[in-house]
């Protein structure tokens, strides 16, 4: 019932912002100056086919209630990248694997999300002024997966809830719910991501201001060539 009216919400705002064919058509990502490195943004899985994708904005389930990707794929900056690939085989040497929610998000959709938000819950998504680090290329939003089940595991709040519940430092929920949690902000921190303070799955990447703010969709992404040696073993990641 919450979800419903919480959905309902969110399309009369989009339907009186006039956004529902168009959500960025009069404004564009914020001018940036200074010195960027070049884009390089990878696709996660090209990395390590092992890290698993649920891509919620690709459909309808999502605190929008439509799909805002074409397609379930995500992406981020290749230092970043390395670096989630380091993370998630650390992970499986407690059990466990990353599950990737979104990584580069094109700077429009970040205005949709801002649009349709209330603004008593604009803590949760990211002004498009300034852009999300999302547009970067070095955020991303992940949990854990059992290795043994394959299953998602549960965390003291969904993805993309936008309550008290969601924060990382949240003291209610199950002791194992907390003990999940904790150990994934363990892992992405241990490889140079830190956790936002309101969303225990969203972690930004140690050099994100060092990449402009971006729009480009997915499919028209450059494909960067990518070496082919095997990956370490798990075991030859310190627990």
């Amino acid at each position: 019932m919450l979800r419903t009216r919480w959905l309902i919400t969110l399309w009369l705002v989009w339907v009186l912002a006039g956004l529902a064919t168009t959500p960025a058509q009069d404004v564009g990502p914020p001018v940036e100056t200074g010195d960027f490195r070049p884009s390089e943004l990878v696709e996660i899985i090209r990395l390590d086919p092992t890290i698993k994708l649920d891509i919620r904005y690709a459909t309808e389930n999502n605190f929008v209630g439509r799909p805002v990707y074409t397609e379930a794929r995500a992406f981020l900056q290749r230092p970043a990248a390395e670096a989630l690939a380091q993370a998630h085989r650390w992970l499986q040497t407690h059990g466990y694997g990353l599950v990737v929610f979104d990584g580069y998000r094109p700077w429009r959709v970040t205005k949709l999300f801002w649009d349709l938000t209330p603004p008593d819950k604009r803590d949760y998504v990211a002004d498009p002024a300034k852009g999300s680090l999302h547009n970067r290329g070095c955020a991303v939003d992940v949990s854990l997966y059992d290795l043994k089940t394959g299953e998602l595991v549960t965390m003291p709040s969904d993805y993309d809830e936008m309550s008290e519940r969601a924060h990382p430092d949240y003291a209610g929920g199950t002791e194992e719910q907390r003990r999940l949690r904790d150990l994934l902000r363990a892992a992405m921190e241990r490889f140079d991501f830190k956790v936002y303070r309101y969303e225990w799955w969203h972690f930004d990447y140690k050099d994100w201001r060092k990449y402009r703010v971006q729009d480009i969709p997915f499919a028209e992404i450059p494909v960067v060539e990518l070496p082919s040696p095997d990956p370490p073993s798990p075991a030859s990641f310190r627990p």
